[in-house]
């Protein structure tokens, strides 16, 4: 007898990181559901996938009851570039509450595990770094940002609350700034941000002074994480950071992707914007212990492939 096919469910599986997740488990030999709204992802993600007898796509919105087959499940669906959840703030905070349930409901009838793709955002403008699993965060509950920093805090809540109640099998990632191609040009993070400006020849646009810090993780490190965290054995339950440790300056960002371009646009300061966090560093001990994971992908290999993304004019 033949050996059944695993299928994962992705939800936001046509977004920046989903759609690169997608392409990787398809690539593992599995069935892979995609299930979009496209509010913010793209169908030109998914065209490689589309082309796979083992892709389905489901074009709904996760808000919507979930009736479907699995595995696994991997809930990604939300606006997740500022830009965006500040346009849709009602949508995110839904995507995260009501979406998340649904897939919770679906995890519990179908007896599966879900991942919840949750975002360093819940630890705020933190207090200290670097962060770990274990700190509360420092967020404005009422703020332009709590559409999607108390809706991904929401979600965590719902997602153990489910756990303790319903003995539902869930893990929690923690995601920290990811980047890559297919990012969209107008995406508003800095990375896509940066590469644009020095492209099309305009100045870099700092906000705040530039000394605030970040820490990128390309996204084939960020999705080989993800498969991790949904398939190691003894991890549900756990809550755990996935980005790359290696902190730098937005200025100095700036610096190497101008140098990476080769371009003479100059820099241009504005005001940061509210609750806009000064330090992101993520302590990724637990994930390097229970997964056995770390980044690989230096950020000088990562620019690169954003940078011919675009030059591609494929942004």
């Amino acid at each position: 007898m033949a050996k059944k096919v695993k299928r994962a469910v992705v939800t936001g599986g046509a977004g920046f990181i989903g759609s690169h997740l997608c392409d990787a488990l398809l690539a593992d030999g599995l069935e892979v559901t995609c299930l979009d709204n496209f509010a913010t992802g793209r169908a030109a993600n998914i065209e490689s996938a589309r082309a796979n007898p083992r892709f389905s796509l489901i074009e709904a919105d996760v808000t919507d009851p979930l009736d479907v087959e699995a595995d696994m499940i991997f809930h990604l669906a939300s606006p997740a570039s500022p830009l965006d959840y500040y346009a849709m703030p009602v949508e995110t905070l839904l995507a995260n509450s009501l979406g998340t349930m649904n897939c919770l409901d679906a995890a519990a009838k179908l007896g599966v595990r879900m991942l919840m793709a949750s975002t360093s955002e819940v630890y705020g403008d933190p207090e200290v770094s670097p962060q770990d699993e274990d700190y509360y965060g420092h967020v404005n509950p009422i703020g332009p940002r709590s559409c999607y920093d108390e809706g991904k805090r929401f979600g965590e809540a719902l997602c153990k609350a489910c756990e303790r109640k319903y003995e539902t099998e869930v893990v929690i990632v923690r995601i920290f700034n990811t980047y890559g191609s297919r990012m969209r040009k107008d995406d508003g993070r800095v990375i896509p941000n940066f590469v644009r400006q020095a492209l099309d020849g305009e100045p870099l646009t700092i906000y705040g002074d530039g000394n605030q810090t970040r820490s990128f993780c390309h996204v084939s490190d960020m999705v080989t994480g993800l498969k991790g965290a949904m398939t190691t054995s003894d991890v549900a339950g756990e809550v755990i950071n996935l980005g790359n440790p290696n902190e730098m300056r937005v200025i100095d960002l700036a610096a190497r992707i101008r140098e990476k371009t080769q371009t003479d646009s100059g820099v241009v300061f504005e005001p940061l914007p509210q609750d806009d966090p000064l330090q992101r560093k993520p302590d990724i001990t637990k994930a390097m212990k229970l997964l056995g994971w770390a980044p690989r992908v230096g950020l000088d290999d990562g620019l690169d492939d954003v940078v011919a993304w675009f030059t591609e004019g494929r942004g």
